[in-house]
Order: C-alpha cells, then sequence, then structure tokens
C-alpha cells in the first residue's frame, strides 16, 4: 500500500474510534425511523390501490431509462368459457368467433330488438354498464357506468347489469334501514338504478307533457321524500302516468301486497299506452322515409315497451314473494314467449329461482338446456343451478370416504366437475353457501365473477342448497379443489377466461362499507413492504441493543467493520497486482 492509502486508513481507524454508543443509537433510531415511515406509506398506498408504490414507481419512471419494456399487456376480462371438454357440458366451439355473441354477455351493442308483431323492430335497452379499474372517475353513457383508470395506465373493463333479482326500496331495503341504521345500497348503486329508469322511462316525445317532465326530474333527485313528492305532483297532472306508479310502487309502497296493487293499476295504464304507441307506429310504418314524426313515434313505443316489460317483470317478482308461484311463472314465461330476444335482461335467471322454489326441477333443466349454451351469457345462476341439479342425483348417497377408496363414478364425476366449473365462474358463492361469510342485503346492481353476484345469488339460492340433502356437503368436499386446476398466476383459466382483474374496485362501489368484500385471487403482500417492514424491525432491534449494551454493540459494530473491511482490502491489493501502480493516481487527477 501508498503511503496516502496507509494514512487515509489510518484516518479512518482513528474515526471509527472515536464514535460514542450514542452515535450508534442515533443511527439505528434514525433508520428505524425512516423505514417505519416508508413501511405506513407502502402499506397505505397497497390497501388503496393494491399495489406497492415503490413497485409502481420504479416501473414507470426508472424502467424506461433501462429500456424495460412498460409491462405486461391486459387480461382479456371476458367470461366465456375457452373449452368445456369434460362432463355433460362438453363444447368444441371457439366462444369468441362471434363478437355480438360473446359468451361473458359483452355484446357489440348494449340493446336487443323485440318485434312489435307489425313487422317493426324495437330495440331495448339492457342494464350492462362499463366499469373500469382505477382512482377515480366520472359517469357516461346512457347505462350509468363509471369509469376508472388505474394507476399503471391499464384499463379493465368490467360489466355492471342490473340485478334480475332486485328487491323493492320501501317493502325491503327501507326495512332493512329502519331496523339496522344502515344504508343497504350505495349512492353509486342508486345512481346506476336512477340513470337506467331515466333511459327506460324517457324518450323525446315527453317535451310538452307536464306529467313526464316531472318523472324526468324525479328519476334525478337523490332524496326519497322529494322523488315520491315529484311522483304525486305527475300523477295530479295525469292519473294514468306509469312511471310515476312505478316510482311509488318502488319506494313508497311499505309492504309487497301495496306493491303489487300499484303495479297492477300502472300495468294497466302501460298496456293502453302501449296499444297506442303499437297502432300508431304501425300507421306510420306504411310510410317512407325517416321523417321526424316517424322518429318520435319509434321512440315513444321504445318507451311505452320498456315500460310494460318492467311493470310485468316487478308484477311477477311480487307474486313470487307473496306465494302466488303459478300465476308468477305464467307471467314471466308469457314475458319471455312475447320478447324472445330478452336475454339481457335475465328474466330467465326469475323463472328459473322460482320453479326451484316449486321444486320443478324437470323444467328447470330444460331451461337451463336453452339458456346453459356457449353463445349466451354466463351467469352464477347458470353455472351453480347446473351444479345443483347435477349434485342432486348423487348428493344423498354420496361419500367422500368411500368415494376416495373407489374412486369417482361417472354422476360423481359429472356433478364435481360441474361444482368446479361454477366455482371457476364466481369463485366467491360456495362461503356464502356454506355459510362461512355472512350475507347483506344484494344490490341493485351487480358485476359478474364478482362478489356482488355472489351474494345476489347465494341471497335468493341458498335455501334451494339446503332443500336437497348432501347437496352442501357435496360442495364442502369438493369447491376447492378448483383452484389446483387453474393456472397460477392466472394468465389463462381452465373452463373460462381468466378472472378479470376489477372486480374488487368495482364491487367496493356496488356493496355497502360494512360490508368486507371478497377478494380473488387474494392479494400477497408486495416484496417492498415485507423487506421495509424487516429493515424497520432491524434497525429498530439495534438501537434498543445499544442503548442497553452501548460497550458490546460499540464492540460488535467494530468487530462488523474490521469483517467488512478485510475482504475490501483483499480485492484492493489484488487490484494493484494487476493493474498499473499510478493508474488510480491518474484516475483521482481526471
Amino acid at each position: 500500500m501508498t503511503e496516502e492509502e496507509i494514512h487515509a486508513a489510518h484516518i479512518a481507524s482513528m474515526f471509527l474510534n472515536t464514535l460514542t454508543p450514542k452515535f450508534y443509537v442515533a443511527l439505528t433510531g434514525t433508520s428505524s425511523l425512516i423505514s417505519g415511515l416508508i413501511l405506513i406509506f407502502e402499506w397505505w398506498y397497497f390497501r388503496k390501490y393494491g399495489t406497492s408504490f415503490i413497485e409502481q414507481f420504479s416501473l414507470n419512471h426508472l424502467s424506461p431509462w433501462f429500456g424495460a419494456n412498460s409491462g405486461a399487456g391486459e387480461f382479456n376480462d371476458t367470461e366465456g368459457d375457452l373449452s368445456t371438454s369434460t362432463g355433460a357440458n362438453a363444447n368444441s366451439n371457439n366462444p369468441v368467433q362471434n363478437s355480438n355473441h360473446l359468451p361473458n354477455g359483452h355484446g357489440t351493442s348494449n340493446c336487443l330488438n323485440s318485434n312489435n308483431g307489425n313487422g317493426n323492430s324495437i330495440s331495448i335497452f339492457g342494464s350492462a354498464t362499463t366499469f373500469s379499474t382505477g382512482g377515480s372517475g366520472g359517469t357516461t353513457g346512457s347505462g350509468g357506468g363509471s369509469n376508472f383508470t388505474s394507476s399503471s395506465g391499464a384499463t379493465n373493463e368490467c360489466k355492471v347489469w342490473r340485478n334480475p333479482l332486485n328487491l323493492f326500496r320501501g317493502a325491503e331495503y327501507n326495512r332493512y334501514h329502519t331496523a339496522t341504521g344502515r344504508e343497504p345500497l350505495t349512492y353509486y348503486d342508486m345512481n346506476l338504478s336512477a340513470q337506467d329508469h331515466q333511459t327506460f322511462f324517457t324518450c323525446d316525445s315527453d317535451a310538452g307533457k307536464s306529467d313526464y317532465e316531472i318523472m324526468q326530474i324525479a328519476w334525478r333527485e337523490r332524496d326519497t321524500a322529494t322523488r315520491i313528492k315529484l311522483a304525486k305532483d305527475a300523477l295530479q297532472k295525469n292519473s294514468e302516468c306509469p312511471p310515476a306508479l312505478i316510482l311509488l310502487a318502488e319506494e313508497e309502497a311499505s309492504t309487497i301486497i301495496e306493491a303489487e296493487k300499484i303495479l297492477r293499476q300502472a300495468l294497466k295504464f302501460a298496456e293502453n299506452n302501449y296499444k297506442i304507441s303499437t297502432l300508431q307506429q304501425s300507421n306510420n310504418g306504411h310510410h317512407h322515409g325517416h321523417s321526424h314524426h316517424n322518429l318520435v313515434s319509434e321512440s315513444t313505443l321504445r318507451r311505452d315497451t320498456n315500460l310494460c316489460v318492467y311493470i310485468r317483470r316487478r308484477l311477477a317478482m311480487c307474486l313470487r314473494k307473496l306465494g302466488k308461484y303459478k300465476e308468477c311463472i305464467k307471467m314471466m314465461r308469457d314475458l319471455i314467449k312475447e320478447f324472445p330476444n330478452i336475454n339481457v335482461l335475465n328474466i330467465h335467471e326469475n323463472l328459473i329461482e322460482v320453479l326451484l322454489e316449486m321444486q320443478a326441477y324437470a323444467d328447470v333443466q330444460a331451461l337451463l338446456i336453452k339458456y346453459d349454451d356457449i353463445s349466451m351469457p354466463k351467469s352464477a345462476t347458470i353455472c351453480y343451478t347446473a351444479a345443483l341439479l347435477k349434485a342432486r342425483v348423487i348428493s344423498d348417497k354420496f361419500s367422500p370416504e368411500i368415494a376416495s377408496k373407489r374412486g369417482l363414478n361417472n354422476a360423481e364425476m359429472s356433478a364435481v366437475e360441474a361444482i368446479h366449473r361454477a366455482v371457476e365462474f364466481n369463485p366467491h358463492v360456495p362461503k356464502y353457501l356454506l355459510e362461512m361469510k355472512s350475507l347483506v342485503l344484494p344490490p341493485e346492481h351487480i358485476l359478474k365473477r364478482g362478489d356482488s353476484e355472489a351474494l345476489a345469488y347465494s341471497f335468493f339460492h341458498i335455501n334451494h342448497w339446503k332443500r336437497i340433502d348432501g347437496a352442501l356437503n357435496l360442495l364442502h368436499c369438493t369447491w376447492e379443489g378448483t383452484f389446483r386446476l387453474i393456472p397460477y398466476p392466472l394468465e389463462k383459466g381452465y373452463l373460462f377466461y381468466p378472472y378479470p382483474q376489477c372486480t374488487e374496485s368495482a364491487d367496493k362501489e356496488l356493496l355497502p362499507p360494512f360490508h368486507e368484500v371478497s377478494v380473488y385471487p387474494k392479494k400477497e403482500l408486495p416484496f417492498f413492504i415485507l423487506f421495509t417492514a424487516g429493515l424497520c424491525s432491524f434497525t429498530a432491534l439495534l438501537a434498543l441493543l445499544t442503548h442497553q449494551y452501548p460497550e458490546y454493540m460499540g464492540s460488535f459494530a467494530k468487530m462488523f467493520v474490521n469483517v467488512i473491511s478485510v475482504p475490501c482490502t483483499y480485492v484492493l491489493e489484488k487490484v494493484q497486482v494487476i493493474l498499473p501502480s499510478n493508474i488510480i493516481h491518474h484516475l483521482s487527477r481526471i
């Protein structure tokens, strides 16, 4: 070593010897404080945005400097079948051949066409709403969707659908609020319903009609009492105003019997308006061209059609709740028959639930043959009902001990595969059916494959599973086996497309804050949170030991420095042997 290097090493040794234990306490304490603050911030950021701030900052701002890729591509969050090659539901067709009939129900249009009997095609708008993950956004579109942009810049869109089994606000939701003091619906959910109602029950021809103009204001009001008052004002202008009667049946009626009475009255007026609109549209159809009068007439017919369909459907739901099952089933079958393309409104799910209540399993199976098809939208109701019917065949005699010894027969294998298929589509449902997680009132809108859909399905169907002996036992024994079939990480699915990444954000907007949203897959803590937690704990421990045992820790610190310096000195000596003796001097001058 040169004289300069020996002198520098001597100065460093003198500096280390002059350090007191208080310095080490201050050093380790400051390190612990800083790492603790970083840990708190990282944990808060992870809880809010579901990712690590340091990781996101590195990917977005540091990676471009090193030429790294901006990240993986987006997952396709559709819910169609990839290949159901096993079991009775085997299909070999490609589910994405026709973009207008995606198996997840996400067609290129949010409307369906229904023939009014006179050769005129009337568009009835569905209730699918686009939802994108991220931090903030606003409402867009007629469906009332909210757009959220993720912090990474990627957008994973999810469709929010009208819950086909949604409850009545006045007779059911408000009773829960009165009893518990909790709000069962979120403002976002109610805002979507308000936008649905504006889309369904208003049209261009409402201008100049005082009752319909009042109802346009009523649908936009947030306060329930104000909406009810405006509906009554509209009835004073016109006692035969169906939208006003709908609002009173939904929100003022305190019992289902009262709601049924109001809806029957509304249906009478709505059908009269529908007949008049149909006749006017038929007369206008004889004239060629697209005059303003023809467009207004078509808009009016669309509105009146929506009113009739909505009222009949809600009236059928009242009959279901009142135990009038046969009348309910007839009304729903007539509705599906008159409007065969009304699948987007999912009335068949209402019909399935009523038939299950009547234990008409053959009729349910007939419906599943029609709707559990590769080209039809999938839902928890479809998948889990198919599993329930197959479980019903073998559940009363099923024994996991015997099955593990002799293996599964064909019927048992078919039932287990159906359960695996249902669980892959919506993995949140089993915990509700098995009462491992408490239920709350379902929202008015659901996200397919999300926790909101699982709640809505389980709330109405848990009794159907309990009614069949051994069905829940079979589900309990087999549902977790699904996750061994799904590739991890979820870059691809097994029977369905990969599970969408946006369900947690959407479900948090749809479900009340007192409900703990079920998350799948469970998020693992980022590396930097674990690293900062370990660093904070380690430095805090060093600070405590240095404060309690200053002499021992001082000696340990000096020994640690000496141990570290030995290999460094060895490496420097080897470098000096290889390199010219004056190269370091030249480099220092440069």
